[in-house]
């Protein structure tokens, strides 16, 4: 199980969590520069309700200079849908001019589940942020509630790099980034996880991002953390956007000795910088093939976590992260 951590820093810059007052009501006599961190806001255990953090956060610090953002736990009780966070960040955009990172749910499961988080539809935070340069969106469907990730078709002419992570991303999600029209992107990671999490998505679903006409910018993609790795694999091989990627991740899935194959006797892999298949469940003979093939045309292969499967028991293969 791959563990998911708080970023040390974000779009460039070290995260910082704004102190929030104390019982005395007081704040450290210094903060850092506005502009000179990625600021994050935490509710934390008993901490405000978010619009008292978030009212907190523009009267501390000047939201003309901040350039990244990212929300941590948004309640301080119970878990609470995200849909309210979205509004407030949404109806003050305007205050936010300089902002070109924003990373939403930066929470880990001492904090809450991944499928536990009550996601709702990020579109208008999309579409607040004209010159939005970087989204990550942690969060997607669940099993214990009804409040899943949502997104719609937009045109953004400024993301650069989209990143989901999720323990099951809904199809709707991903039918709608292959709608979008964004012309600058050049990072897109999506993590599938597993169907019991809403994690629904198919290799059909992936059909505008694999055409290599949606995204003409894209350098690096990843197609993480699924359930049908080895179906996306073979969809992968022959998939006309390989030959403009400068990498490709299939890792943290169920990837086994048929989806690795059909990569090997598929298209070339060798101009990339770099294949990340980590957390997978290949066999050491095919796993040497694509470390010799790698080695030979000078190709960083990551293929640590290697698990053991043996097909003729049956047993199931897990993503990295689903609940």
């Amino acid at each position: 199980m791959t563990r998911i951590d708080h970023p040390c820093s974000f779009h460039g810059l070290p995260v910082f969590t704004l102190p929030v007052p104390g019982d005395d009501g007081g704040l450290p006599d210094t903060l850092p520069g506005a502009d000179s961190i990625a600021w994050r806001l935490d509710c934390a255990w008993d901490g405000p309700e978010f619009p008292v953090l978030w009212q907190h956060f523009l009267d501390t610090v000047d939201p003309a200079e901040v350039r990244a953002l990212l929300i941590g736990p948004w309640w301080s009780e119970e878990y609470s849908p995200l849909s309210p966070v979205v509004e407030l960040i949404a109806a003050d955009a305007g205050r936010f001019p300089a902002l070109r990172g924003l990373f939403l749910a930066d929470v880990v499961g001492e904090e809450c589940e991944v499928s536990w988080l009550q996601m709702c539809d990020i579109t208008p935070v999309i579409e607040a942020f004209p010159r939005l340069e970087e989204l990550v969106v942690r969060g997607g469907g669940s099993g214990l509630n009804e409040e899943t990730l949502e997104l719609q078709p937009v045109r953004h002419e400024a993301l650069r790099s989209l990143r989901f992570e999720s323990g099951g991303l809904p199809g709707q999600v991903v039918r709608a980034v292959g709608s979008c029209e964004l012309p600058a992107l050049e990072r897109l990671e999506l993590w599938f996880g597993s169907q019991w999490y809403a994690g629904d998505a198919t290799v059909a679903d992936l059909a505008p991002l694999l055409s290599g006409g949606a995204f003409p910018r894209l350098r690096h993609l990843g197609l993480q953390n699924s359930e049908i790795q080895d179906e996306i694999a073979a969809a992968v091989a022959s998939a006309p956007v390989v030959a403009q990627l400068e990498f490709l991740a299939l890792s943290m899935g169920t990837l086994s000795d048929t989806g690795a194959l059909a990569l090997l006797d598929g298209q070339p892999l060798t101009h990339l910088s770099g294949l990340d298949l980590h957390h997978h469940y290949l066999t050491d003979p095919v796993m040497a093939s694509f470390q010799e093939l790698c080695d030979r045309e000078g190709v960083h292969v990551d293929l640590a976590e290697a698990d053991y499967w043996d097909p003729d028991d049956d047993e199931p293969r897990y993503v990295a992260v689903s609940e």
